[in-house]
C-alpha cells in the first residue's frame, strides 16, 4: 500500500507517468522537463506563463530549476520496483503494472501484448514503440502526429502543416522514408569520418614512429658527440703526457747537472778554508825568519779555476717544449678529421668570405680587409661595370655551388639590416622591388626592418626574438637545398631554415641601411 502511494506522488500531472528528468517552478509544482517545456512553449504566443497545477500565472517564461531530491526518489524507487525496468506500461491494466509493446500516437495509449489486438487497426492510429514523450510526437502548433518531413527546413511536419500550414506547398517525405534518405546521408558521412579517423590514426601513428626514430636518432647523436669528445680526451691526454714526461726529463738532467756542480763547488769552497786557515797561521808568525822559511804553496790569488758557472745545461729548454706542443696541435687539428669522419660528422669548415668591391653600390664603403660594408653619404665614384650594383648592395667574392658551407656575421653595428644569400643572375642595375634580395626568386634573407624577418619571392616569415639578434650565422648545403639562419649565443639559436632545388651560383649578399655597418666575422 506504501508503495502504491508513493507512486502516484512520483507521476508528472501533465503525462501522467513516472517522473522523468524532473524540475520545480517557482510554486513549488514539478513536472518532467520535457512535459513543462511543452506547456511553456504553448503558451508563449499568449505572452502569458502559468503552472498547469496552480495556475499561478507570471510574465516572463520561469526558470526551470532541476530537483535532484525528487529525481533520486523517483530512481530509488524504480530500482525497487522489479518489474519496471521499461517505465512504460499499459494504459488499460488497471489493476497491476504490465509493461507495454507499443503506444499509440492518436489514442496517446499504451498497450500490453493483451490489450494490442483490441486496438484500432486505421491509418490514423500510428503506432510506434512504447514512449511517455507523446507531445514530442505531435505538431505545437497543430496538435496532430508529425508525420511527414519537410527537407526544405529540415522539419517534422503534421498534415496540417503541409496543407495549410507554414510548409504548404513543399515537398514533403513521409517519415520512414525521409529517416531512410537521411540514414543514408549520415551513412555517407560516417564512412567519410571512418576514413578520415583512420587518416587521422595513421597519422598518431607516423607521429608516434617520428617520435620515436627522433629519439634513436637522438641517442645514436649522443653516443657519437660522447665518444668524440672522448677520442679528443685521449689524444689531448696523450699530447699532455708526451709534454709533461718532457719537461719531467729536462728537469730530471736538469737536477742532476746542477748536484753534479754543487758538488763541485762544496769542494772548491772546502779548500778554501783549508787555505785561509793556512794564511791566517802564517800571518800570525812574528819571526821573519821562520815565516819565510815555511812553505806557503802557490799564493798568486786565485788557486784554480773559476767554477760554478751556469750554463745551458742547468736550464730547462722552453724552446723544445714549445716545438713539442706546437707539432703535437698540428697533428691533433689533422687527427681532427679522422676522428670526426670515424664518429659520423661531416668534415665543415668556416669559410672564408670577403666582400667583392666590385660589386659595392657607390654609396657603400668597404673595409681594406674586405671584411665590413658601411654606408656613406658619400658618393665613391666607383666605375661602373657590369657587376656594380645600383641599388646598395654588396656581394661576396666568393660563390659556392656545392658542399658544406658556414660563416658568421656581425650586425650589432646596424639598427636595420638585410643579410642572405642570392643566384649569380640576380638582377644588379635598378628595375624596381625585384631589385632587393628576398623579394625575388634568386635570394634568401633574414632581415630587422620593420620587424624580424625571413623572406624569399617578397613571402615574409615572421621571427621571434627576445632580444636584438647581435650576430647571425649561415649554413648552406647546396647539395641538400638548405639555407639555415642561426643567433650567435650561447647556446646557438635557431631562426630560420629555407629549403629550395640551388641551380647557381649562390653569393653571401647584404643591403646596408643609412647609418649602419655590418661585418663578416673572421
Amino acid at each position: 500500500m506504501a508503495s502504491a502511494d508513493l507512486r502516484d506522488e512520483l507521476d508528472c500531472s501533465i503525462c501522467l507517468s513516472l517522473y522523468t528528468d524532473p524540475v520545480s517552478l517557482r510554486c513549488g509544482h514539478n513536472f518532467c522537463r520535457s512535459c513543462i517545456v511543452s506547456a511553456l512553449d504553448a503558451q508563449e504566443a499568449a505572452g502569458v506563463y502559468s503552472c498547469p497545477d496552480c495556475r499561478e500565472e507570471s510574465p516572463q517564461r520561469p526558470a526551470l530549476e532541476k530537483n535532484r531530491k525528487l529525481a533520486n526518489i523517483v530512481e530509488r524507487f524504480l530500482s525497487s520496483q522489479p518489474d519496471m525496468e521499461s517505465r512504460i506500461f499499459c494504459t488499460y491494466c488497471i489493476k497491476s503494472l504490465v509493461p507495454a509493446v507499443r503506444t499509440c500516437l492518436h489514442c496517446e495509449a499504451s498497450f500490453c501484448e493483451e490489450h494490442l489486438p483490441r486496438h484500432s487497426k486505421s491509418p490514423e492510429h500510428t503506432l510506434v514503440g512504447p514512449t511517455v514523450t507523446l507531445e514530442e510526437r505531435k505538431c505545437s502548433t497543430h496538435h496532430e502526429v508529425l508525420k511527414y518531413y519537410c527537407p526544405v527546413d529540415g522539419a517534422c511536419i503534421c498534415v496540417s502543416c503541409w496543407v495549410a500550414g507554414d510548409h504548404k506547398g513543399h515537398d514533403v517525405q513521409l517519415l520512414d522514408v525521409a529517416c531512410e534518405k537521411e540514414k543514408e546521408k549520415l551513412k555517407t558521412v560516417l564512412e567519410e569520418l571512418k576514413s578520415e579517423r583512420e587518416e587521422a590514426g595513421r597519422r598518431v601513428q607516423n607521429l608516434k614512429d617520428h617520435e620515436t626514430e627522433q629519439r634513436e636518432t637522438l641517442a645514436a647523436l649522443t653516443e657519437r658527440v660522447s665518444g668524440l669528445f672522448t677520442d679528443l680526451r685521449e689524444k689531448l691526454h696523450g699530447l699532455e703526457k708526451r709534454i709533461q714526461d718532457e719537461i719531467t726529463r729536462q728537469q730530471d738532467q736538469v737536477s742532476l747537472s746542477m748536484s753534479d756542480l754543487v758538488r763541485q763547488v762544496e769542494l772548491h769552497k772546502d779548500e778554501l778554508t783549508k787555505k785561509i786557515t793556512q794564511f791566517e797561521g802564517l800571518c800570525n808568525i812574528s819571526d821573519p825568519l821562520t815565516f819565510l822559511q815555511e812553505d806557503c804553496g802557490d799564493i798568486s790569488g786565485r788557486s784554480c779555476d773559476v767554477i760554478g758557472e751556469v750554463g745551458d745545461a742547468q736550464c730547462l729548454d722552453e724552446d723544445v717544449v714549445s716545438l713539442l706542443l706546437h707539432r703535437g696541435l698540428l697533428h691533433f687539428a689533422d687527427s681532427l678529421i679522422d676522428m670526426k669522419i670515424k664518429r659520423q660528422f661531416s668534415v665543415m669548415e668556416k669559410s672564408d668570405i670577403l666582400l667583392d668591391i666590385d660589386t659595392a653600390h657607390n654609396y657603400i664603403i668597404i673595409s681594406e680587409d674586405l671584411r665590413s660594408a658601411s654606408y656613406t653619404a658619400t658618393s665613391q665614384n666607383k666605375p661602373a661595370g657590369p657587376k656594380r650594383f645600383t641599388s646598395r648592395h654588396v656581394f661576396s667574392s666568393r660563390s659556392f655551388s656545392s658542399g658544406r658551407h658556414y660563416w658568421e656575421v656581425d650586425v650589432s653595428q646596424a639598427e636595420k639590416w638585410l643579410i642572405g644569400v642570392a643566384g649569380a643572375s640576380m638582377e644588379r642595375k635598378w628595375v624596381g622591388d625585384e631589385s632587393f634580395i628576398g623579394r625575388n626568386n634568386k635570394s634568401w634573407v633574414l632581415t630587422v626592418n620593420g620587424g624580424f624577418i625571413a623572406r624569399h619571392k617578397n613571402v615574409d616569415h615572421r621571427l621571434l626574438s627576445d632580444s636584438p639578434v647581435q650576430a647571425v650565422v649561415f649554413y648552406l648545403d647546396y647539395e641538400a637545398g638548405r639555407l639555415s639562419f642561426y643567433e650567435l649565443c650561447d647556446p646557438i639559436r635557431h631562426l630560420h631554415t629555407f629549403t629550395a632545388s640551388f641551380t647557381e651560383p649562390l653569393y653571401a649578399a647584404f643591403f646596408v641601411f643609412a647609418d649602419s655597418s655590418i661585418r663578416i666575422m673572421k
